[in-house]
């Protein structure tokens, strides 16, 4: 069974660190390490997380988009695990969004991300995957991309004007009733 695991908050430095690339994708214990991040990923209404964010520096995150309370809007996708993905290619449109971490509670960014952009990785099988994401999903990737380059989205504010609270930008999606 799989065991969530502690999300490493802003401020420790695993969160800064370039994380390093995994050589042997069928070991047991990544296995394992990879169901616990996709169990930490649940508990905690994610819709992405990467491994630094729980304290290992290796190259592994999961996309794993689906509507929940901190992303109610979602797209549904199966939860996929990227080994050393890589972000191969790029539209040239960039779109500004709202965006939250894990290990950023509480407060949201209206952050610039590509589009539209193609991926390779590594899935759990050993498989080797190349693929175009667009949207959401790419944001997803992108974000948990830049957490194994030891960057959060808040690296890429353009001004501190562009951050919200968390309830802020829940009460902007819900309109709230107005009784006559």
């Amino acid at each position: 069974m799989a065991t969530p695991l502690e999300i490493s908050q802003l401020g420790n430095p695993i969160l800064r660190q370039v994380a390093q690339p995994v050589f042997n994708i069928q070991d047991e214990l990544l296995q394992i390490f990879i169901d616990n991040l996709l169990a930490t990923l649940i508990r905690s209404n994610g819709v992405g997380i990467a491994a630094p964010q729980v304290g290992k520096s290796c190259r592994v995150l999961i996309v794993a988009s689906r509507p929940n309370a901190r992303y109610p809007h979602a797209p549904i996708m199966e939860p996929t695990a990227m080994i050393n993905p890589q972000l191969v290619s790029h539209s040239g449109e960039v779109v500004k969004d709202w965006e939250g971490c894990l290990s950023v509670p509480g407060i949201r960014g209206l952050i610039p991300r590509y589009r539209q952009i193609e991926v390779e990785y590594t899935t759990r099988e050993g498989q080797r995957i190349r693929r175009e994401l667009s949207d959401f999903v790419a944001r997803i990737f992108q974000h948990e991309c830049d957490h194994l380059n030891g960057l959060v989205f808040l690296d890429r504010l353009e001004s501190v004007r562009d951050i919200v609270t968390d309830q802020e930008y829940l009460s902007r999606l819900v309109p709230t009733q107005t009784v006559a």
